[in-house]
C-alpha cells in the first residue's frame, strides 16, 4: 500500500503559513524549509529551497502550479538535506503552493507561501542621515518576560559585564520618540538574530538561527514591528549581518548540509587578520587562505562561500531579512574575511533588487587605500570589482582621534593628520556614502579616549555632524557616557540610563542626569536638528585650508549656502584674519554662529576661544 502523507489541508496552511511571525513550526515528514516563505515579483527569478528532514535526499522534488517549476535540485552530502530550486517565473501569483517530494511509494507534499511584494516598503539611508547605533541588550528593557528563556544557557546575569541585561526589541520600541526627537534618522542594530552560545551571546555576533530573531529580544514579527512604527517617525533602520561566520551552537552543526560548508572544521584555526592579503601585489596564496578561511573564534564557525549551495543560501537570506522587514539598509561585518569574490555576488544580488539601497561594509583599518578598495565604482590595481556602495571610514577616525589626544604635532599642525587623510579622499568613488564616527560598539567611547575632555568632545561632535558623509553615533555618546579604567567591550556598551527601572538615572526625561550630561545632550539634539534641514551638508561640496598651528578651517557649499567650520586646539584666544579663505567667504562680513543663534561680524577677522569650535552660517550676499 502506498504511504502517502499530505500536508495541504487549508486550516493547517493557514496555522503554519500566514502568520506574520515568519517562521512556520516544523511539519509532519519535514523539519525545516528556508527560506520559510518568499515573495514574487523578484528580477532574479530562482528561489533556493534548503529542505531538512530524515533521508530527504533520496527524494525527487516537483511543482505542479502555473508560473511555478522546479528548475533543479542537489542532495546535501548529509542524507537529510534536499536543496531545491525553483523558478518562479513572472506569471507566479502569490498564493500557497505544494511542493511533492516523492520516492519510492512515498509522497510527502509540502505547502509553501508565496507572497506579494508590498511597493515603497524597502528604504534606503544616504548623507542626509545621520545613524544612531544601538547594541540591544543594553539599550532598554522593555520586556522583563523574556529575560531568560527556557531552553538558552545564557540566562539573565546584570552583573556580568559580558552577560545578557535583558534589553529588547520591545525597549527599543518603546523609546522610538527619544531618538527621533534627537534628530536621529537611522538606527543601526546590532545582531538581533538568534545567539543560542553558551557564553556571552548578548552581542549577538554567532548566529545560531538565520531565520529567527532571539527569543530573548522578541521575534520576528516584533522586529517587524519595530521597523515599521520607526518608519512612520521618520527613522529607518539598517540591520546588521553577519556571512562570514556564524555561530558554534547553529542548529546545523551537528548535521552539516555539505562536507564544503565550513573552512578547516577540524582544526579550527584562528584567522590571521592580515586583510591586506586581499590588496598587496606580494601576497602569498597561503597566506590569503590563512586569512579568509581561519576562524574568527574558535566559537564562531566559518563558513565556506565558495560552496554554491551556502552562497546562494546566505545571499537569499539577506533579501529575505530586507523584503520582510522593510529595511533601510545593510551593515555588513567583518566584510574582508568572507571570499571576497563572493561578497561581490553577495552585493551585486542584492542591489539587483533594490536599486536604490544602501550597504556599508565594516574594514577596519587606518589605510584609506585598503578601505576605498571594497566601494562599489573602485578600479582596483588587480581588477577586483566591487558593488558595495557605502565603508566605514575608519582612517578619518584614527586621524581625528589622533589629533584630538596629542600634544604634539607630527609635523606641520597638530591638525594634519585630519587635513591630510581628507585629502586622500580621492582614493574613494564616492566619499560622500563614507560613514563617519567617533565610535563604535567595539572600540573606547570617545568621551573615554578624550580623558572625559568636554571641550574636545564638543568638537568631534561638530566634526561628524559637519563632515561629508553619514554620521553614526553609538547610543550614550550624547549624554557622555564613559568607562575610565577599563578597556572591556562589556563595560563599553553599558547600560543606558533609563533603560532599566532601578536606575537613578534617566536619560530619556533627562531626571538624574548631571548638567554636564544634559547640556551635551542638548547640544547633540540641536546639532542634529539643525543638520536634518541643512541640504548643505547633505549634498554640499568640501573645501578645507591648510591647517596653521592649533586652527583648522573648511567649509561646505553650495550655490545657496556656505557653512564655515573651524577649530581651536590652542589653549589661548586667537583671532584669524578671513584674508585667507576670501575664496570661500566672496565679500561676507556677516555670520550667525549656528550653536547659538549669535550673529558675527566677520569682515576682517574671527575671534576663536581657547578649545573651541565655531560652526557658521555665512550671509554670502
Amino acid at each position: 500500500m502506498n504511504r502517502i502523507v499530505l500536508l495541504a489541508a487549508s486550516l493547517f496552511v493557514l496555522a503554519a503559513c500566514s502568520s506574520d511571525d515568519a517562521v512556520p513550526a516544523a511539519r509532519e515528514g519535514i523539519d525545516r524549509v528556508e527560506p520559510p516563505f518568499w515573495w514574487t515579483g523578484f528580477e532574479h527569478r530562482e528561489l533556493q529551497l534548503l529542505v531538512r528532514a530524515g533521508g530527504i535526499a533520496d527524494y525527487t522534488p516537483s511543482v505542479s502550479a502555473g508560473g511555478i517549476t522546479v528548475s533543479r535540485f542537489e542532495p546535501g552530502d548529509s542524507k537529510n538535506y534536499l536543496f531545491v530550486y525553483l523558478d518562479v517565473g513572472p506569471s507566479a501569483a502569490p498564493g500557497t503552493y505544494d511542493i511533492v517530494f516523492e520516492k519510492d511509494d512515498e509522497r510527502i507534499a509540502y505547502a509553501y507561501e508565496l507572497r506579494e511584494r508590498i511597493p515603497g516598503h524597502v528604504g534606503t539611508y544616504d548623507s542626509s542621515d545621520v545613524i544612531y547605533l544601538i547594541t540591544p541588550d543594553r539599550f532598554a528593557n522593555g520586556s522583563p518576560a523574556n529575560d531568560s528563556v527556557e531552553g538558552y544557557l545564557d540566562e539573565l546575569d546584570r552583573d556580568d559585564d559580558y552577560g545578557r541585561h535583558g534589553g529588547d526589541i520591545e525597549g527599543m520600541r518603546q523609546h522610538l520618540d527619544y531618538i527621533a526627537g534627537m534628530g536621529f534618522t537611522q538606527i543601526w542594530i546590532n545582531p538581533l538574530l538568534e545567539n543560542a552560545q553558551e557564553n556571552a551571546s548578548y552581542h549577538g555576533y554567532a548566529t545560531t538561527d538565520y531565520y529567527k530573531v532571539d527569543p530573548r529580544f522578541g521575534s520576528n514579527e516584533s522586529y517587524r514591528q519595530l521597523v515599521a512604527e520607526a518608519r512612520e517617525k521618520g527613522v529607518g533602520v539598517i540591520m546588521d549581518l553577519i556571512v562570514n561566520h556564524a555561530g558554534s551552537g547553529h542548529w546545523w552543526m551537528d548535521d552539516l548540509p555539505t562536507e564544503t560548508w565550513l573552512n578547516i572544521p577540524d582544526t579550527r584555526a584562528r584567522s590571521t587578520h592580515a586583510r591586506t592579503t586581499h590588496q598587496d601585489p606580494y601576497a602569498s596564496e597561503f597566506d590569503k587562505g590563512e586569512h579568509a578561511d581561519g576562524w574568527f573564534d574558535t566559537t564562531m564557525p566559518d563558513l565556506n562561500q565558495r560552496d554554491p549551495l551556502l552562497a546562494d543560501y546566505l545571499i537569499q537570506n539577506a533579501i529575505w531579512w530586507t523584503e520582510y522587514l522593510g529595511l533601510s539598509g545593510i551593515r555588513q561585518d567583518t566584510y574582508p574575511y568572507p571570499d571576497k569574490h563572493f561578497m561581490t555576488e553577495w552585493t551585486r544580488r542584492i542591489m539587483q533588487e533594490y536599486p536604490d539601497y544602501n550597504m556599508v561594509g565594516e574594514e577596519w583599518s587606518p589605510s584609506p587605500a585598503v578601505v576605498s578598495y571594497w566601494q562599489r565604482g573602485k578600479q582596483n590595481h588587480d581588477g577586483y570589482v566591487s558593488h558595495l556602495p557605502g565603508v566605514f571610514d575608519f582612517p578619518l577616525q584614527i586621524a581625528l582621534q589622533q589629533v584630538l589626544t596629542s600634544d604634539e604635532p607630527p609635523w606641520g599642525s597638530i591638525w594634519t593628520p585630519v587635513y591630510e587623510m581628507l585629502g586622500h579622499d580621492f582614493l574613494y568613488p564616492d566619499p560622500m556614502n563614507l560613514v563617519i564616527m567617533p565610535d563604535n560598539h567595539d572600540m573606547n567611547r570617545v568621551f573615554t579616549y578624550l580623558d572625559e575632555d568636554e571641550d574636545l568632545w564638543r568638537m568631534a561632535m561638530v566634526f561628524y555632524a559637519t563632515m561629508r558623509g553619514i554620521p553614526q553615533i553609538y547610543y550614550g555618546t550624547e549624554i557622555l557616557m564613559s568607562h575610565p579604567g577599563t578597556d572591556s567591550h562589556g563595560a563599553i556598551r553599558e547600560e543606558f540610563p533609563g533603560g532599566w527601572p532601578d536606575h537613578d538615572r534617566n536619560a530619556f526625561t533627562g531626571e538624574g542626569l548631571p548638567k554636564a550630561a544634559l547640556d551635551a545632550q542638548d547640544l547633540t539634539r540641536r546639532l542634529l536638528q539643525w543638520r536634518k534641514q541643512a541640504d548643505v551638508i547633505h549634498d554640499g561640496k568640501l573645501m578645507q585650508f591648510t591647517p596653521v598651528g592649533n586652527v583648522y578651517a573648511y567649509f561646505r557649499y553650495d550655490d545657496d549656502d556656505t557653512i564655515m567650520v573651524i577649530f581651536n586646539l590652542g589653549t589661548d584666544d586667537t583671532d584669524i584674519d578671513v584674508a585667507r579663505f576670501a575664496e570661500r567667504l566672496q565679500g561676507a562680513t556677516r555670520a550667525t554662529n549656528v550653536l547659538d543663534g549669535s550673529e558675527l561680524d566677520i569682515g576682517d577677522s574671527v575671534e576663536l576661544e581657547p578649545r573651541s569650535v565655531l560652526l557658521l552660517d555665512i550671509h554670502v550676499n
